[in-house]
């Protein structure tokens, strides 16, 4: 079986969940499948890339978006199946399915009429991205949903979907690379003192990933907690600028509130997420959420917003705390976000037992050889679907 993997995202240019994902999928599927993997940006010796059209350079980023997904369409011609990730793709898929009748298989991230502050970024694309996403999530011969949470979402979004060809297959974590390590000195380069709790949070500076409301319950946390932050990417400028000003106000009123405003390299990352004493991840929206998998390979204990498909992967009260979320009342999540952090921060051996659990947790359920094995048997589906 020949499948073609489309994605925005690719080594060494991966900075989401969904690029996370695919790099680690397309690892897997290799030994399973003739594999083919297409993706946006400069030549890679491991994929096939494609760059938007000079005349679209100042245009609305959904443009470049579409011509990328043209080029695909066009180089997916001898495929058994297209496999898109995300919106960015999925046009490609859409229309290889009508050219050649080639089955699509599209994998949901996330959902665009689920994260309508989209439109600040994008303007009138918006619109555009969630028309991409409804009519290639509708005529898709089948979808994978990362989450049981996910797949809901999915049937309540695109009634019109069929539920027979929404499959759930988790995203996963390696194991082997995240994992529990000793290394004070990565912590000290970034500012951080590793003799003292760290509550930590990995991601960008989007709506999407609450980080504003962890920056209101931090000045609750408890004296002596440093707040190490790893958050940069803003989706626009005027959230880059409040997020600016609301770290500045908490580092003149608390010590050790570190901010690191860039990439960092992935062992940077795993030391931090070892060293920690909470992981928080204050989402208000996330269909599973790899990041609260990595930290828990890394062995520690997550405080989490129990939203999307969190709950599935995070189990309360043994590898963490969930914080119920209500749009309507963030004072009160960033309250009760606060006061779970506290507790463990108050009791470091439940803490430190808590993300033993989630170790075992990582290893023992979202391991991705058997998410590879899954995914070719929709592929599979998916063919049996296009057949007449």
């Amino acid at each position: 079986m020949r499948v073609a993997l489309l994605t925005r995202e690719w080594r060494p240019e991966i900075y989401g969940g969904a690029g996370v994902h695919v790099d680690q999928l397309a690892a897997h599927l290799k030994g399973l499948v003739d594999l083919d993997v297409h993706c946006f940006g400069p030549p890679r010796p491991d994929a096939i890339a494609y760059d938007p059209w000079d005349v679209l350079t100042d245009a609305n980023p959904v443009l470049p978006v579409m011509a990328t997904d043209l080029a695909m369409t066009a180089a997916v011609r001898a495929a058994d199946v297209v496999h898109t990730h995300t919106w960015y793709t999925a046009l490609a898929g859409y229309l290889a399915r009508l050219l050649y009748d080639v089955p699509h298989v599209l994998t949901a991230h996330s959902l665009e009429p689920l994260r309508p502050w989209k439109a600040d970024q994008l303007g009138g694309g918006y619109d555009v991205s969630c028309w991409i996403e409804r009519t290639a999530t509708e005529h898709a011969d089948a979808v994978i949903a990362v989450s049981a949470g996910m797949r809901e979402d999915i049937l309540r979004v695109y009634p019109n979907v069929e539920p027979a060809k929404v499959h759930v297959v988790h995203n996963g974590i390696d194991t082997d690379a995240y994992r529990p390590v000793t290394a004070p000195s990565l912590l000290t380069d970034l500012g951080v003192n590793p003799d003292e709790p760290i509550v930590l949070f990995v991601g960008r500076i989007t709506h999407q990933k609450g980080l504003t409301h962890l920056l209101a319950a931090a000045h609750e946390f408890r004296p002596g907690a440093q707040l190490v932050l790893c958050a940069g990417a803003a989706d626009t400028v005027e959230l880059g600028t409040r997020v600016a000003a609301e770290v500045d106000t908490l580092q003149r009123e608390r010590h050790g509130v570190v901010w690191v405003d860039a990439v960092l390299p992935v062992d940077d990352v795993i030391a931090l997420m070892s060293h920690a004493t909470v992981f928080v991840c204050p989402s208000v929206y996330e269909p599973l959420g790899i990041v609260n998998l990595e930290a828990m390979a890394c062995g520690t204990a997550v405080v989490a917003s129990a939203v999307g498909g969190i709950p599935e992967a995070v189990v309360d009260g043994q590898t963490g705390l969930l914080v119920p979320y209500d749009a309507a009342e963030p004072t009160a999540f960033e309250q009760h976000l606060a006061q779970a952090v506290n507790a463990l921060l108050d009791d470091p051996d439940r803490a430190t037992a808590m993300g033993e659990a989630g170790r075992r947790r990582a290893v023992d359920a979202f391991g991705w050889a058997a998410i590879a094995t899954e995914t070719v048997a929709v592929y599979e589906s998916a063919q049996r679907t296009r057949r007449p």
